[in-house]
C-alpha cells in the first residue's frame, strides 16, 4: 500500500513494497528450488568441527570489514579488531534530517515519512507468506531498508544484519553448528554490482525487482558453494591449511620442529604425543610434552575436549592466523582481498 505523503524532491521515485511471482522457466524460479534444497541439506563434511568453526570465526571477522568498505568505509583489520569503526551519533533513532546517498542516484524519502515506512516494513515482514516467496521476501526486504535509508549512518550494516536473521528465520541455520551464510559476502564482493542491482530496483517495476532477487540468491548460492568446500577436508588441507603453514616457516613465525608437529596434525587432524614423536623421534616423552605445551600456549594447538590429551590445529590470534588467510584469499573465498 503507498503512503499518501506529498513530496517536494522531484528525484523521489516511491515504490509499492509487494512480493512479485516470477515466471515460470525464469532462473530465479531454479535458484528458489535450489536453494530450498541446500536449506534443508544437513551440514557435513571431513572437516573437523573445531577447525571448520574456527574458519567461520575469521570470515565474520573479514565480513565485518567487508560491510564497512561496502559504505567505502576504509577500516582496516586492526581498527575492526579494536572496535575503532565508525557509529551513528543517534544510535537507534530513525534520521530527522533528509539525505542524500553519494553512491546512488536514489533519494530516500522524507525523513518525517521514515517511521511510517519502517511501519509498513515491519508488517511486511512479519504477514505470513507461503515457503515460496521465502528467499524473494528476504530480497525485497533488503532493498527495501536500504531504499528508506532510515537511519543517519549504519544502514549498511543494519540491513545485512537483518538479512542474517531472516536466513535464520527462514531455516537457513547460519549461527553455530549451522551453515555459514553470509549477506556481507554476498554483497560486497563486488560493490558496484551491488549498488547497480539496487539502483535498478527503485523503479519498482516487476522486472527489476525479479533481477534484484536473482542477483541476490545468486550470491547466496555461490557462497553455499563456496563455504562447503571447506567442509572437504582433503581440499581445505591440500589448499588452505598446509600452504599456511609453509607461509608461517618461510617468514620464520615458527620454527621447524613446530612446523613439523603442526604438519601431523594438519594430516591427522587429532594428534597425540605419539603422534609428535613419530615425527620428532630424538625426543624423549618429556620434550615432547614441552613442545606440545609450548605450542598451545602460542595458540598453535588446542585440546580436543576439556582434560583432553587429544589435540587440534589452532589458528585464531596467532601467526598462522597471516597464512591461513591469505590462502583463503588466494582460493578466492574471502568477501574482500585483503591488502586493499
Amino acid at each position: 500500500m503507498m503512503l499518501n505523503v506529498v513530496y517536494y524532491d522531484c528525484n523521489f521515485k516511491p515504490v509499492n513494497l509487494r512480493l512479485v511471482d516470477p515466471p515460470f522457466g525464469l532462473q530465479l524460479v531454479t535458484l528458489i528450488l535450489e536453494l530450498d534444497y541446500l536449506r534443508k541439506k544437513p551440514l557435513g563434511g571431513t572437516t573437523h568441527p573445531l577447525i571448520f568453526f574456527q574458519l567461520k570465526n575469521i570470515f565474520h571477522l573479514l565480513e565485518s570489514i567487508g560491510s564497512a568498505r561496502i559504505e567505502e568505509n576504509q577500516t582496516t583489520l586492526a581498527e575492526c579488531i579494536e572496535g575503532k569503526i565508525e557509529g551513528s551519533k543517534n544510535p537507534g533513532d530513525y534520521r530527522k534530517t533528509n539525505v542524500v546517498i553519494g553512491s546512488s542516484s536514489h533519494t530516500p524519502p522524507d525523513a518525517s515519512t521514515v517511521p511510517s515506512y519502517m511501519e509498513e516494513l515491519f508488517n511486511f515482514i512479519n504477514k505470513a507468506n507461503p515457503p515460496q516467496y521465502d528467499l524473494l521476501k528476504v530480497a525485497i526486504v533488503h532493498h527495501q531498508f536500504v531504499w528508506i535509508h532510515p537511519f543517519d549512518n549504519g544502514n549498511g550494516k543494519v540491513v545485512r544484519l537483518l538479512t542474517y536473521i531472516m536466513l535464520i528465520k527462514y531455516g537457513f541455520r547460519v549461527h553455530i553448528g549451522g551453515r555459514i551464510i553470509n549477506p556481507t559476502a554476498v554483497f560486497c564482493n563486488n560493490r558496484e554490482n551491488y549498488y547497480r542491482y539496487l539502483s535498478l530496483a527503485d523503479d519498482g517495476s516487476d522486472e527489476s525487482l525479479l533481477l534484484w532477487c536473482e542477483y541476490v540468491l545468486n550470491g547466496l548460492k555461490n557462497e553455499i558453494s563456496k563455504i562447503d568446500k571447506l567442509l572437504d577436508y582433503e581440499f581445505l588441507a591440500k589448499n588452505i591449511l598446509f600452504p599456511a603453514i609453509d607461509f608461517a616457516l618461510e617468514r620464520e613465525y615458527i620454527t621447524e620442529k613446530e612446523c613439523k608437529i603442526l604438519q601431523v596434525a594438519v594430516k591427522k587432524q587429532v594428534i597425540q604425543a605419539a603422534d609428535v614423536k613419530r615425527v620428532l623421534p630424538d625426543k624423549i616423552p618429556a620434550e615432547i610434552s614441552r613442545n606440545i605445551r609450548r605450542l598451545i600456549d602460542k595458540k598453535m594447538l588446542q585440546a580436543e575436549k576439556d582434560s583432553s590429551r587429544k589435540y587440534v590445529i589452532r589458528f585464531e590470534n596467532n601467526y598462522l592466523l597471516r597464512g591461513i588467510v591469505e590462502m583463503l584469499d588466494k582460493e578466492s573465498f574471502l568477501p574482500i582481498p585483503i591488502n586493499k
